[in-house]
């Protein structure tokens, strides 16, 4: 299953010379699980997208308490093939290792899904087993956005699979990517007086940015995560297009990581109007901040609900915090304890050579049973 997975070429990318259809996906999935017993919904997310719902067990009307869902994207970022030292489409095993682009992230994670549904019989779930397949994770998590428009219950608790080396992680920071433009007029730069430099501007905009990134880094502090404080970066900056030309646009690309806690909609606000702010004094100059794409929020599940204590237990692991996103916001807003753990680790992902390790395959599926057996077949909370 995994190298079948791996086979099927499903890239997602704002690019659209890289964008892929993930349907290829969907449907092998789809027939997996239907020969399984699931009952499997197809829903479109766009022109050759498709989120996969599939439900083995008792009915979601027959239990309202929800059973569990076990989530995974199904597509990947692009690669560049002539870097990997074998077809990045090819599952290929050697080093006690399977390679192929998403090996860890994070195609593999549904055939341990399907392998550990396998051991149960329909009959003797009392709650509803939910394989949950999206769309687009990669670019803009669309699927699951799609999901928490259409307030669809799933479930009570979830677990999604992303390469976490098998360790339960119950918090993520938030990402928020901003541009940052300021407007001037052109002239000659012979005279000063017949233009106004957006360069100049940038400049107060990048001495404001900095107070605003350390003013963060004092005001807001979480001992879970490796970099506890929310991060600025300044990724990117464009301007003007000759010496000889007073500069009439510049833009800077920046990306906040928030924490936990932290609203992205109330920090765009407050970065916005700080800056224009310290722009208002410039004769000639204009200021417009935008979203690159809507953010993602940060997330975090309490350490005492019945998901991350279950998790620990199971996993033998505390539960952690990671830097990077995961479509676990949206799962939480939907009403559902959810964590963060699948085989593999984050360090191969979007990377050449990206690979899994077969000894995470066996711990990954009992894992996956055990979770299974508590919040579909026990009973209890």
């Amino acid at each position: 299953m995994i190298a079948a997975l791996i086979g099927q070429p499903s890239i997602s990318s704002p690019d659209l010379r890289h964008d892929q259809s993930n349907l290829g996906v969907i449907q092998r999935l789809a027939e997996w699980a239907e020969n399984l017993g699931f009952r499997v919904e197809i829903d479109p997310v766009g022109p050759g997208k498709a989120n996969l719902i599939a439900t083995l067990g008792a009915s979601r009307s027959a239990d309202q308490t929800g059973g569990l869902v076990l989530s995974g994207h199904t597509d990947t970022v692009p690669c560049n093939p002539e870097l990997w030292s074998s077809d990045p489409f090819t599952a290929t095993e050697r080093d006690d290792r399977i390679y192929g682009l998403g090996s860890a992230d994070m195609k593999a994670f549904f055939a341990l899904i399907l392998e550990a549904a396998a051991r149960f019989d329909f009959k003797d779930l009392r709650r509803p087993l939910v394989l949950l397949g999206t769309a687009d994770e990669e670019s803009s998590m669309s699927g699951a956005r799609q999901l928490l428009a259409q307030q669809r219950r799933l479930g009570r608790q979830a677990v999604i699979g992303e390469p976490t080396g098998l360790k339960p992680i119950r918090m993520h920071k938030g990402v928020m990517m901003e541009s940052i433009s300021v407007h001037g007029r052109a002239g000659h730069s012979s005279n000063p007086g017949l233009g106004a430099n957006a360069i100049l501007g940038m400049h107060d905009v990048i001495s404001e940015l900095l107070v605003f990134q350390q003013e963060l880094r004092d005001t807001y502090r979480n001992p879970a995560f490796e970099v506890d404080y929310p991060t600025l970066n300044a990724g990117a900056i464009h301007g003007g297009d000759s010496p000889n030309r007073i500069c009439g646009a510049c833009e800077m690309l920046i990306d906040i990581r928030p924490l936990p806690g932290m609203d992205i909609d109330t920090l765009h606000e407050r970065l916005a109007a700080r800056l224009a702010a310290k722009l208002a004094g410039h004769q000639g100059l204009s200021l417009s901040v935008r979203r690159l794409f809507p953010g993602l929020p940060a997330f975090e599940t309490p350490g005492d609900s019945d998901m991350v204590r279950a998790a620990e237990t199971f996993s033998g692991q505390p539960a952690g915090a990671v830097a990077f996103g995961t479509e676990a916001p949206f799962l939480s807003q939907l009403g559902m304890e959810t964590i963060v753990m699948g085989p593999g680790f984050i360090d191969q992902a979007h990377q050449p050579d990206e690979f899994l390790p077969l000894a995470h395959i066996q711990p990954g599926v009992e894992l996956l049973s055990r979770l299974i057996q508590r919040f579909c077949v026990e009973t209890g909370a």
